[in-house]
């Protein structure tokens, strides 16, 4: 149905949701909205949820509140006073609250309850009307910062919005408001949750839902007893009652789930169909005789997700596969065959790795695993074999052009390198199977620029040493098919995890050092991890660990842990007198890194002081103890990607995670999670649970806001499942989605630029 806002008629009948917020609330009130929140249309506004409801009448207790925190409270106003000041012009406007029900909120004086968390002062300069407006007994929503001022918390012209259970609105009755409850809108300081409350509430009545169709098939929303969509953008926003704005959100929650997987069930698809050239190796070529040199058995994962690989390599359908497994548990000796199987096929394959170092560790690690098969056609080389090629961007020139001729020609059959294959020079004869190594490392453009290199779609195959629940695998790489590797190599030793508490045990510190001379001595390696560079021009460090956590612990914080800080102590330790110690991190230009690495690889640096840029990959069989220094300021899965690093010969290793902070901090949890468990797949869930989802799902990894607005992975997994297969069945029984235009438009809008990121990190 067409309709008239003002501004014209809009015939399209699912375009009344992208119709800008101006024709209906006015230019002042849209442009506060668009520079505030981004909003700019209805359906944007409409999809601006509320965080969280307060029962109308409940109050907010005050002991929850902390302080310089942004918070939006429901309290009672006790008493109001208005003087002028004696230091400058104006008057001050002292409010008093409370968080306790009375009804009569004088006898809070007379019983001498002032204590924190029964009253809080309120200032206000110059507010005029904050007097008048704010009589003992009013309840009212208050907004602003939390501050203290004589010990006391308080809040400085916070906004404020009168609750008035009286006043009917809308045609309702004193009752009927006074049983809403109050939506709590994600908001800033300029734009309260009131005033996005107030454009809310003039919205919903003046939107045409009758030209908005409904997403969800009809057969879906009856057999999951969903609200219709004009009663739930109503019920969101204006609940009538608790269980209301429950259903509602359920209702969205699954909507939000079945786009998301329709999304991906149609990028499915798409690559379906675009045919690939198969690759189904020989049966006497270089895989064949890469398995029978190969020193030890392959476990029983590496030959399922090997056989699943070899399968899908060999048919027509692009290979879109995601590969992931725990710390060591053997990703990359899996590429590698699939990669021998491509190149036994006549066709080239590539390893886009993240840092030069990881690339040149994994150009030595194919060249010694292959050998003589890695030099086909040079002295001493496999006359059978093929070429493994480098190519980074700090290259010189000379080798650069013989690496580009290599593959230009199809010489090289195996690519590793870093940014430096997506550049334009770079021509593949047949590119036939792309390998992404830590693929959270690359955006879009990046990964789509190397695949675009191939004259028909390459196989994909995406490598995560960071395991991810199935859930959440399934929401964010709903496109790719799974493959796990839960079973670690034989051989591998386990790693012992430690919490070193610098506050309760300072002389831990020199047993720290010491420990590391033993296993120096042993003729083993040692990594000191901080979590910052620090400043060439900082200050000399004086003191010790234990003493700045003293110190931290008498007065305020300790400045976070530095590589130069840790070097200048490692160097100062009469302990390790004569140990060769190193620094290394992202500062440091390409050649001097790469250098160090090797040296470090060879045993010719038995200690290096660091930061992250060990995390991934880097392959050090002799290293056996891993010293994280300020541990707290690392995640669980990171910490669990650190501590990969060690144990990777036959020697067990130990891991010791220092902290400076107090047993009671809330960051002791994360470490001793890690301390307790070297499950990477608990480990992941539970950095899920300990941190917010959208973190690790959206603005982290999407570089934009959070993609997930209502659904949780790990919370609705039953959801997101039933909403994957009802996903498969509309796209599997109308791909082009033709016969639901508006799931294909409700998708697109969905799909905004930091969706679309999202979903093709895959």
């Amino acid at each position: 149905m067409a309709r008239s806002h003002g501004g014209g008629a809009f015939p399209d009948p699912v375009s009344e949701l992208d119709q800008p917020l101006a024709r209906l609330l006015g230019r002042s009130t849209a442009d506060q909205l668009a520079r505030q929140l981004s909003v700019g249309t209805i359906g944007q506004l409409l999809d601006h949820f509320p965080r969280r409801y307060m029962p109308r009448g409940e109050l907010t207790p005050f002991s929850e509140l902390r302080i310089d925190q942004q918070v939006t409270i429901v309290a009672e106003v006790v008493s109001t006073s208005t003087r002028q000041m004696r230091s400058r012009r104006g008057s001050l406007t002292d409010v008093v609250i409370t968080d306790r029900v009375s009804s009569d909120p004088q006898r809070l004086f007379e019983d001498g309850d002032h204590a924190p968390g029964r009253t809080m002062r309120l200032s206000f300069f110059n507010a005029w009307t904050a007097a008048k407006d704010l009589p003992p007994g009013t309840h009212a929503l208050f907004s602003g910062k939390v501050g203290l001022y004589n010990g006391a918390v308080t809040m400085t012209n916070p906004h404020y919005a009168i609750l008035d259970p009286d006043a009917p609105e809308a045609g309702e009755s004193a009752q009927e408001r006074a049983g809403r409850p109050i939506p709590i809108y994600p908001a800033t300081a300029k734009l309260t949750t009131d005033k996005i409350a107030r454009a809310v509430h003039s919205l919903l009545p003046v939107v045409d839902f009758a030209a908005v169709p409904d997403p969800l098939p009809e057969v879906v929303r009856e057999r999951e007893g969903l609200m219709g969509l004009e009663e739930a953008y109503w019920q969101v926003h204006r609940p009538r009652d608790t269980r209301a704005h429950g259903e509602a959100r359920r209702r969205f929650r699954y909507q939000e789930a079945f786009l998301l997987q329709c999304a991906l069930a149609r990028r499915r698809v798409e690559l379906a169909a675009h045919p690939t050239t198969a690759r189904p190796g020989v049966p006497d070529g270089l895989l064949a005789r890469f398995d029978a040199a190969l020193p030890f058995e392959l476990t029983a994962g590496q030959r399922a997700v090997g056989q699943e690989l070899a399968a899908e390599l060999a048919g027509t359908r692009p290979m879109n596969r995601l590969l992931q497994g725990d710390v060591g548990a053997g990703k990359t000796l899996v590429a590698l065959r699939a990669m021998l199987q491509v190149v036994d096929s006549g066709a080239q394959a590539a390893l886009l790795a993240p840092t030069e170092v990881l690339a040149g560790q994994h150009h030595g690690s194919v060249l010694r695993s292959l050998g003589p098969l890695a030099h086909g056609g040079q002295l001493g080389g496999d006359p059978d074999g093929t070429q493994v090629v480098l190519l980074t961007g700090s290259m010189g020139a000379a080798a650069r052009k013989r690496a580009l001729l290599q593959i230009a020609s199809g010489e090289a059959g195996i690519v590793i390198g870093t940014h430096a294959l997506l550049s334009e020079v770079v021509q593949f004869a047949d590119l036939g199977l792309v390998v992404v190594d830590e693929q959270h490392r690359f955006g879009v453009e990046q990964r789509d620029r190397l695949r675009d290199k191939a004259g028909r779609p390459p196989h994909l195959l995406v490598m995560t040493a960071t395991p991810i629940p199935r859930t959440v695998a399934m929401t964010v790489f709903g496109d790719l098919d799974v493959s796990v590797l839960d079973q670690l190599p034989a051989g591998r030793q386990p790693i012992a995890t430690h919490t070193v508490g610098l506050v309760e045990h300072p002389g831990w510190e020199q047993r720290l050092w010491r420990r590391a001379r033993e296993e120096i001595d042993a003729g083993r390696q040692v990594y000191v991890v901080a979590p910052k560079i620090g400043d060439d021009d900082e200050p000399p460090p004086s003191g010790s660990l234990a003493e700045s956590a003293r110190a931290a612990d008498e007065e305020d914080e300790a400045p976070m842990a530095s590589v130069t800080w840790l070097a200048e102590l490692v160097a100062r330790q009469p302990v390790l007198e004569g140990v060769r110690a190193e620094v290394l991190h992202g500062r440091l230009d390409a050649v001097r890194k790469t250098r160090l690495m090797e040296e470090f690889a060879a045993g010719d640096v038995q200690l290096l002081v660091c930061t992250t840029v060990v995390e991934v990959g880097v392959d050090v069989p002799n290293a056996t103890l891993m010293v994280i220094v300020d541990a707290d300021r690392f995640g669980i899965s990171q910490l669990h990607q650190l501590r990969g690093r060690i144990g990777r010969g036959g020697h067990a290793g130990t891991c010791l995670l220092v902290t400076r902070r107090p047993a009671e901090h809330p960051s002791r949890e994360r470490i001793e999670v890690v301390a307790g468990s070297t499950d990477g797949f608990a480990l992941a869930r539970a950095d899920l649970e300990l941190r917010r989802e959208g973190d690790i799902l959206g603005a982290a990894q999407s570089g934009g806001r959070s993609t997930l607005r209502l659904l949780r992975a790990l919370d609705d997994a039953e959801l997101i499942e039933r909403a994957r297969r009802d996903a498969v069945a509309v796209l599997g029984a109308d791909p082009g989605l033709d016969e639901h235009p508006e799931l294909a438009e409700a998708i697109e809008r969905y799909l905004d630029p930091d969706a679309e990121a999202f979903l093709d990190r895959g």
